[in-house]
């Protein structure tokens, strides 16, 4: 990029060129009254580029090019090439390296009075699963694996450019040239499901990219932290400058010392290292002697990531040191290498299933390691059949007679990704998953003791990237565990990463104190719960800062074996890293590894089987629940209580149609007082409905409907089996009943309308292709919204986003009403079969309506007035089914017919609903989270009191004006530099070079 204009000079007007969501290319222009000259897109390689970019200055009648301060942002790219194994990493780093080098040699040659700064770009997901280059190993790879070795590799290059400038030494070459490496590479990612970023998500992505890179550009600040809020930074009176080596020296990993290799073997202290006298039958009489088989399934710390990397080998991380992990590694012998096999094999020489060396799962050398590095606990329960064939089928083992001790650790990977996506990673599905896995080894596997390991305590390792003495790579832990470490302290985010580290771990415990898995008396599964809490050191740069070293999985390993040899109710709950932990021993009263019962520790028993659930009511405990001091103008500043009226419009969701069905004759009844976004039925301590939630805040509410059929439908004119094409029709109605309603005020009260249709277009799409294209779609919504848009003052419309209708294929019942009567309700989505071009077909066009209803609403076809507002609430955007078993869809969520939702459904929808509305556009919840609580319904804030708009959630609402015609488009959401008047501001004209191949139509924006 090049910053251009004479210190006493007026700046150029900005003009940016762009390719992607932030990556600028090769181009530049001038003042909008000089025709723009730009870098030809012929340019590939970064050489060719920066010729480019010294013939352009060289051509140019505008700049001066021997006077003019220059600043050239040269980008990197990470995904250019394909890299599996650690050798072709390093190749990969050497090309790249090698052409930044080629490009700057080039620079320097050519510029004078100019600061290149080099940047890494890193479009992680762009590259990974859109490029055909990408390598076709990561499809093998699990989705942890994939994005460890992706973060692994940018830190590598990022380490490789900072090591390459202190090579030439550019910055101290010239007064007037240097080079300086940005901090932290850029990087894209995907929304919070994994898909595409909508056009929303990826400008705020893009804004945050952009600070970042002007934060990069200027002289340090003590005191600087990350904050959502997208504000720019000034230059200061002490630090005015753009940052160079020579005003600002920065860290330079390469400066650290070498780490010393820590004593990580152990004494066996134990005297008495004697099994039985006879194999034992019970595993509570199991003396460490007795043992014969060891085996672990985990994550990347059980499968031994980086547990003997170098602090300058950063890359090395991506080996895994099977040999050398704490539950499961062999190698050597206790005196150098302290694991839980070594110390059993001081007991047993003749102990199998240990791994040795380095490799993956799959590898010989892993044998009963059986961990997958970025294992979540969904990948247990297959990493628990794999273990079982192992042992079966391997001639060393007697699988019926020899004593086994398996470790299960799971859980931080879950942690790190559960803001993602709370609900595949909620506390019922982790249990769940660890409930399978339990039950399967206590079903399958006989004379084993398992080692059930508490999930470590994750928040102290936030220590670790809030101490910046310490020189953590921040950047490269948030890729792999945004979740924990971008929180800020005291945050309600920060709370729910304890909340669910502590479900996760108490939920362990209830599994265990169910004495479930104590049915027969050779086998058991004993917490061990070490990790309860930690200590992390407070060590310089050698500490590692996510993956744990050698002297980490010795502690570990001692830590661990200490436990299985404490009886329960009694046992140590603190790891401390920075404490020696000594070696405990067996004794003569207590010779066993502990269980329940040589503990004679009396299990709680299984929890209290809940009630049965008579209502699908909600508890509300929202304190700020009045109004508007004087009744709101703005629709940007309406609370919950100044909504007086409320309606709907849609097809047989919203009518509530078989909601609270019986039987196949009550299918089309339509029970309107309990549909999700407009009944009001009773009241929500027992019928959870929006207007019941509205009605806490305005018991005067109108306009919701009641009972079964049409008598008190009220302003629901949603009409059972009705497309797209019919909402104009239903507006129409709903304007007239609202005008001639007698309690209504139809000038002055502020109404809500929730729209939700679309099923009935894409179940019929196949048999009227034309009629329902996602065009046709868009043009009906967008025809109802005018006219409300036109007519109707004081209005707010909920657009709820057509859900991801492919999963109601897997709703299945074998009753006559699912088998028959879903097939005719939607036959474009459950006749095709599962992998058919129809199918892939439907899901297509589910994806262009979901596109083309972001297109009409992310425009400025509905700006132009003050009391009116459309808000797309996705939480059906990736809609997701609940199950109750493998493969198993909840039938409680669906009427008879497999089709229609139930009651319990439409509550759901509500809640999810009204916490859309408490969203800011940009950061609302894409998904559904139909799991059974009474308290997730959100409460308005004081800071955020207002339903959220496009206009409200901007970081720094804009003042706005009643008078409709001075609003003509939305506000942009643009960073706003807050600088003292005395400083100056400096406007670029801006010119990036990168890395990857310029193929694709430039997009000037000024």
């Amino acid at each position: 990029m090049v910053v251009d204009f004479h210190k006493n000079a007026a700046p150029p007007a900005p003009i940016t060129l762009w390719d992607s969501p932030v990556a600028p290319v090769g181009s530049f222009s001038y003042p909008s009254s000089t025709p723009p000259s730009s870098i030809t897109k012929k340019a590939h390689t970064l050489v060719e580029q920066a010729k480019e970019v010294t013939l352009s200055f060289q051509n140019s009648q505008v700049i001066d090019l021997d006077r003019d301060w220059k600043l050239v942002l040269l980008f990197a790219q990470v995904g250019q090439r394909c890299a599996c194994e650690q050798h072709q990493f390093q190749s990969v780093i050497k090309a790249v390296v090698e052409e930044v080098d080629d490009a700057l040699q080039l620079l320097h040659s050519q510029l004078k009075r100019a600061i290149v700064s080099v940047a890494l770009w890193d479009g992680e997901h762009d590259n990974l699963h859109n490029n055909d280059r990408m390598c076709r190993c990561m499809e093998s790879n699990n989705e942890g694996e994939a994005r460890l070795q992706r973060a692994i590799l940018s830190h590598a290059l990022q380490e490789s450019l900072d090591e390459l400038t202190m090579k030439r030494r550019w910055y101290g070459d010239r007064e007037d040239f240097t080079v300086v490496v940005q901090s932290a590479p850029f990087i894209t990612g995907p929304s919070s499901s994994g898909k595409p970023l909508s056009e929303q998500q990826a400008a705020q992505q893009a804004d945050t990219l952009m600070v970042q890179m002007w934060t990069n550009l200027l002289q340090p600040i003590s005191g600087q932290h990350n904050t959502e809020d997208i504000a720019l930074p000034c230059p200061t009176e002490d630090r005015p400058f753009l940052r160079t080596e020579g005003n600002s020296p920065s860290y330079h990993r390469s400066d650290v010392a070498p780490l010393l290799h820590p004593f990580t073997g152990t004494v066996m202290p134990c005297e008495d290292l004697r099994p039985s006298p006879s194999t034992p039958t019970s595993v509570h009489e199991l003396r460490p002697g007795d043992i014969k088989v060891v085996a672990a399934v985990g994550d990347s710390l059980t499968a031994g990531n980086g547990i003997a990397s170098t602090t300058n080998n950063i890359l090395d991380v991506m080996s895994q040191y099977r040999g050398l992990s704490w539950s499961i590694g062999g190698d050597e012998n206790l005196t150098t290498v302290t694991t839980l096999p070594n110390i059993l094999k001081h007991f047993n020489h003749n102990l199998m299933g240990y791994s040795v060396g380095t490799g993956k799962q799959h590898t010989p050398q892993a044998f009963l390691n059986q961990a997958v590095a970025g294992a979540k606990s969904k990948s247990i329960p297959t990493q628990v059949r794999a273990l079982v064939a192992k042992m079966k089928s391997d001639s060393r083992i007697n699988f019926e007679s020899d004593w086994k001790v398996i470790s299960l650790f799971i859980g931080g990977n879950d942690i790190c990704d559960h803001c993602h996506n709370s609900l595949l990673y909620s506390e019922e599905n982790f249990i769940s998953n660890i409930r399978d896995s339990l039950d399967y080894l206590h079903k399958e596997v006989p004379r084993a003791l398992v080692n059930l390991i508490e999930p470590l305590h994750i928040t102290p390792l936030r220590e670790m990237h809030i101490d910046t003495s310490l020189k953590c790579p921040t950047w490269l832990v948030n890729i792999m565990c945004s979740c924990v470490i971008l929180p800020k302290p005291g945050s309600k985010a920060l709370q729910k990463v304890e909340d669910i580290n502590r479900g996760y771990q108490r939920l362990l415990h209830g599994l265990v104190e169910s004495s479930q898995y104590d049915t027969r008396s050779d086998f058991t599964v004993v917490i061990q719960p070490f990790f309860r809490e930690i200590i992390v050191p407070k060590l310089p740069v050698r500490w590692p800062c996510f993956h744990l070293s050698q002297k980490a999985q010795t502690l570990m390993a001692r830590s661990l074996w200490n436990n299985m040899l404490e009886p329960l109710g009694n046992k140590t709950t603190l790891q401390d890293f920075s404490a020696d932990t000594e070696l405990k021993c067996p004794t003569k009263t207590s010779p066993y590894i502990r269980t329940f019962n040589n503990s004679n520790y009396i299990y709680a028993g299984p929890s209290p089987t809940p009630g049965p659930i008579t209502n699908w009511g909600s508890d509300f405990s929202c304190v700020d629940i009045a109004p508007s001091e004087t009744v709101p103008t703005s629709v940007h500043k309406l609370r919950p209580a100044d909504i007086k009226v409320v309606a709907a419009l849609g097809d047989s969701t919203t009518a509530g149609t078989g909601a609270k069905a019986k039987n196949l004759f009550d299918l089309n009844k339509d029970y309107k007082g309990v549909s999700w976004s407009i009944g009001g039925d009773n009241s929500l301590e027992t019928v959870t409905t929006l207007p019941n939630i509205l009605k806490k805040f305005n018991p005067s509410l109108q306009g919701f409907s009641k009972g079964q059929g049409s008598r008190q439908k009220a302003f629901n004119l949603a009409v059972p089996g009705a497309k797209t094409s019919g909402i104009p029709v239903q507006v129409q109605a709903l304007i007239m009943a609202m005008r001639d309603h007698k309690e209504v005020d139809f000038e002055k009260d502020w109404k809500l309308v929730t729209i939700f249709v679309g099923g009935n277009d894409l179940c019929n799409y196949c048999v009227d292709q034309n009629n329902l294209s996602p065009k046709n779609y868009s043009h009906n919504i967008m025809l109802s919204l005018d006219m409300f848009y036109k007519e109707v003052p004081r209005l707010l419309v909920n657009l709820v986003a057509i859900l991801q209708i492919d999963p109601l294929k897997s709703v299945k019942r074998n009753t006559l009403g699912c088998s028959l009567l879903q097939r005719t309700s939607c036959p474009c989505v459950i006749n095709p079969a599962e992998n058919s071009p129809e199918f892939q077909e439907i899901k297509q066009i589910n994806r262009e309506y979901q596109a083309e209803i972001q297109h009409l609403i992310s425009g400025n076809r509905y700006n132009g007035k003050e009391d009116f507002a459309v808000v797309l609430q996705p939480f059906l955007h990736n809609y997701f089914i609940p199950h109750i078993g493998e493969g198993e869809v909840d039938p409680s969520f669906f009427s008879l017919d497999c089709f229609h939702i139930s009651e319990r459904a439409h509550a759901e929808m509500a809640v999810a609903l009204w916490n859309n509305m408490l969203e800011p556009i940009g950061r609302k919840q894409t998904y559904n989270n139909f799991t059974y609580d009474r308290f997730k319904i959100h409460c308005p804030s004081e800071n955020n009191p207002f339903i959220f708009t496009e206009i409200n959630s901007l970081p720094s609402p804009p003042v706005t004006t009643t008078t409709a015609s001075t609003v003509n488009s939305p506000a942009p959401i643009i960073p706003v530099a807050k600088c003292p008047s005395s400083l100056p501001v400096w406007v670029p004209v801006v010119v990036g070079i990168r890395a990857d191949r310029l193929d694709r139509t430039n997009a000037a924006t000024g």
